[in-house]
């Protein structure tokens, strides 16, 4: 049987990683996957955590079984942080799960089971696992402009005009905040136009938000999601702790979902959960845990805030840096868009090539679409960066 198998495509970010790591240069550098790093490039675990951490070591009396929805205090912390003050707070439900693509997935097998025939859209570009869960699940995905590769913002009005081309039998899937991989983030008023054209045409709104709190702020962030939660009647929410809290291996996110009525919320979490059943039956507990205590305790809260904002703040000084630095080799400002972006990421517009040749000549490692990971730069390194974007550039 297994003779029968053709080799599996590389997975594009994750593969960088393994080159990366094999890579002897010593002024290597990795702006591939998505974590963030310190001053010094280490992937830091929030003094938050720690705390939360050595109170579940001092306190925790059982390995034991938690159960499919995995832990309803954890769940209600992630729905009070998304939610609490809209009028989809009172109903909805939530599960939690193996990180965001744990949801995505649980969400995506609810669509097919519900309606088989959906088809999900998804931004052009769109976080590179957003397609391949989709149509894993058994759903047709459908591209919408999204990013102007030109002056590297949202072409708002290429957006608008093809979801209102969207309807009943489609599922909208949005970036809450902090786009990946464009970094590009749509305006409140191309919001206000979304909420507008679900409620006109009937398509389902489907916010994944996995980096809130890295954009504007952790309110900010999740202004969009709210202004549709107000007023649909339906929506679906896929939800991480990977970048807020620093958890990347602990794999714990969360799927809501927003219902006409509470009772349509829980029969749908209960599919939910036959689903899980079917596949991992629970999520791992560790990192659940870790959130939970952070968002039940104010004192661990009010650090944990604290502490994101700080990293938040450092990312806007890096592109700052990277986009002064860049400014002052071309002079001029073709590159200021990298400081109006939002969050870890930004596509360059660079090509195949000239991503290449920053691999191969300076051993800096970038998505192939030119995507760069500003939260894996350090201080030290933003002119040997630029040095190198302007000599392949050249």
């Amino acid at each position: 049987m297994l003779d029968l198998l053709t080799p599996a495509q590389q997975d594009p970010i994750l593969s960088l990683s393994i080159a990366f790591r094999e890579d002897p240069r010593t002024e290597k550098m990795d702006l591939g996957i998505g974590v963030y790093k310190d001053s010094q490039g280490i992937t830091p675990i929030m003094q938050a955590v720690k705390a939360a951490q050595q109170q579940l070591a001092e306190t925790q009396t059982t390995k034991s079984y938690v159960g499919l929805a995995g832990s309803e205090v954890f769940n209600q912390s992630m729905v009070d942080l998304l939610l609490k003050g809209t009028d989809g707070y009172s109903r909805c439900a939530a599960v939690q799960t193996p990180g965001a693509s744990g949801a995505l997935r649980m969400l995506a097998d609810l669509m097919y089971l519900a309606k088989p025939i959906t088809t999900v859209w998804i931004t052009n570009p769109s976080y590179v696992n957003h397609k391949p869960v989709m149509e894993a699940a058994g759903l047709t995905v459908k591209y919408y402009p999204y990013f102007d590769m030109t002056t590297k913002q949202v072409d708002g009005e290429a957006m608008l005009a093809a979801l209102s081309k969207a309807g009943p039998d489609d599922v909208v899937l949005l970036h809450g905040c902090c786009h990946n991989p464009t970094g590009a983030d749509i305006r409140h008023e191309h919001w206000e136009a979304i909420n507008e054209l679900a409620q006109k045409n009937g398509f389902t709104p489907f916010v994944d938000i996995a980096y809130q709190g890295f954009g504007s702020g952790i309110e900010e962030d999740a202004a969009g999601l709210r202004l549709l939660a107000d007023s649909v009647e339906e929506m679906l929410i896929a939800t991480s702790c990977s970048k807020s809290f620093g958890l990347y291996r602990e794999r714990t996110g969360a799927a809501i979902v927003i219902g006409k009525n509470k009772e349509e919320a829980m029969n749908a979490k209960g599919r939910i959960l036959q689903l899980a059943r079917a596949t991992y039956t629970m999520p791992p507990d560790h990192g659940a845990a870790i959130v939970q205590t952070i968002l039940t305790d104010d004192a661990l809260t009010t650090q944990w805030r604290e502490e994101l904002n700080t990293m938040r703040n450092r990312i806007v000084s890096l592109r700052e840096g990277l986009s002064s630095a860049l400014s002052a080799r071309t002079g001029d400002n073709r590159y200021d868009f990298i400081k109006s972006h939002k969050g870890m990421f930004s596509v360059l517009g660079l090509s195949v090539e000239q991503v290449a040749k920053l691999r191969d000549e300076f051993g800096i490692y970038a998505v192939g679409d030119s995507r760069i990971n500003i939260a894996g730069l350090t201080e030290a390194r933003i002119d040997y960066l630029a040095d190198a974007l302007i000599t392949i550039s050249e």
